[in-house]
C-alpha cells in the first residue's frame, strides 16, 4: 500500500545521485539569461528532469511560493536536502537549527511533493495525482484508486481520510530515507 510514497522517495533518489551532483556545477551553464537566477524553463531543459515523472514537482520545490526565479542560494538550499547525513555540521537550517538533510527535513521535502495545495495534508486526490504522474497510463484509474485508498488506510491514524506529516513519517519509518535521498557532492 505504501508503494506510492516509497516510490517517490526512490524517484527522488534516482534523480539525486546521478543528476544533482552535476546540477551543482551546472547552475551557471543552466542560467541562460546569465542573471544569476534560474527560471522553470532553465530546469525543463535538463533532460533527466524532463523525463522524470515527478520532474515538475521537483522543479516546483526549487521555487519559493509565487516566485518564478530561483537564485543560487535558493538553488543550493533545495539541493542541501540531498546531501549525505555526515555533512550535517555545515548544513544547518538557520531557522530550526536542524540540518536541511536531516531525516526529518528529507521527509518534509518528499511530503511537500505530494501536498499540492500546501494545506499540510495529503488528500486522496493529491495522492492520486502524484501516483498518476509516476505510473503514467499503464495502470487503470480503478487500480490507482485502490492503491491510494490502501495507502491512506494504512497511514491515516486519526480518521480524517488524509495523511498528515506525522502520519507520513510513521509510514516511512521502515524506509531507509537516508540511503534513498543522499548524493555525494563532487568537491
Amino acid at each position: 500500500g505504501t508503494y506510492g510514497i516509497a516510490q517517490t522517495v526512490r524517484e527522488l533518489s534516482v534523480i539525486s545521485h546521478s543528476q544533482i551532483t552535476r546540477l551543482y556545477s551546472r547552475f551557471h551553464s543552466l542560467d541562460k539569461g546569465e542573471n544569476g537566477a534560474l527560471s522553470r524553463e532553465d530546469f525543463q531543459r535538463i533532460p533527466e528532469l524532463a523525463i522524470n515523472p515527478l520532474g515538475d514537482r521537483i522543479i516546483n520545490a526549487f521555487f519559493p511560493e509565487g516566485e518564478d526565479q530561483v537564485n543560487f542560494r535558493g538553488f543550493m538550499r533545495t539541493l542541501a536536502h540531498f546531501r549525505p547525513v555526515e555533512d550535517n555540521e555545515k548544513n544547518k537550517d538557520p531557522n530550526s537549527g536542524e540540518p536541511l538533510n536531516s531525516r526529518n527535513n528529507k521527509l518534509l521535502f518528499a511530503f511537500r511533493l505530494y501536498d499540492l495545495d500546501r494545506d499540510d495534508k495529503i488528500s486522496r486526490d493529491e495522492l492520486l495525482q502524484v501516483l498518476r504522474m509516476m505510473v503514467g497510463v499503464n495502470i487503470s484509474d480503478e487500480q490507482l484508486g485502490s492503491i491510494a485508498d490502501r495507502t491512506i488506510q494504512e497511514a491515516d491514524t486519526n480518521g480524517d481520510m488524509s495523511i498528515s506529516f506525522s502520519e507520513f513519517i510513521k509510514v516511512l519509518e521502515k524506509v531507509d530515507v537516508e540511503q534513498k535521498m543522499s548524493i555525494r557532492f563532487l568537491h
